[in-house]
């Protein structure tokens, strides 16, 4: 039996329909639902938080509210590269089913709002039996190019969320 699991089954697309923030990180496109989606801002400080995971850079103070801060790109083993263009997209995500944390995500430059149709999403292909896809939605193919629509909440590793609950406290 294969670990990797489709996200999406075909009879869930129309599930996955609506507006999604697309982001570039090294030269592939990922889209972020827009219900998800709290702000974007430019790239600031970040406070280093000892013994966190490599791709967890830190927290920033954002008008009084302490979150933590996460480098997709590092996340995603991709070259992590600061440009004019790099910001931080602040997302909502869910720790389990009561418990709701802002974070900030770096990215290498946001796209657009791109409204997306059943007919432009498909399946999480099947990537062998070694690769976990629980954090891929879907594919989306918009202006011909295929987009890597992301759970949030599943983006982060399990272990890594309660301890970013905690620095966001």
């Amino acid at each position: 039996m294969s670990t990797a699991t489709t996200a999406a089954p075909a009879a869930n697309l129309a599930a996955l329909a609506g507006k999604y923030l697309t982001v570039v990180l090294g030269d592939e496109a990922y889209g972020i639902g827009v219900l998800s989606v709290r702000e974007i801002i430019r790239l600031q400080k970040i406070t280093p938080v000892p013994q966190m995971p490599e791709f967890v850079k830190g927290v920033i103070n954002l008008r009084g509210r302490v979150i933590p801060v996460i480098d997709l790109r590092v996340k995603f083993g991709l070259k992590a590269e600061m440009t004019e263009r790099t910001c931080i997209v602040v997302v909502q995500v869910k720790l389990g089913a009561d418990q709701v944390v802002q974070m900030g995500l770096i990215v290498d430059a946001v796209e657009e709002v791109a409204h997306l149709a059943t007919a432009e999403i498909e399946p999480t292909p099947d990537f062998g039996t070694t690769v976990s896809t629980d954090y891929i939605l879907g594919m989306a193919k918009v202006k011909g190019q295929v987009k890597t629509l992301l759970d949030l909440d599943r983006v982060v590793s399990a272990g890594a969320l309660p301890v970013l609950a905690a620095a966001s406290r």
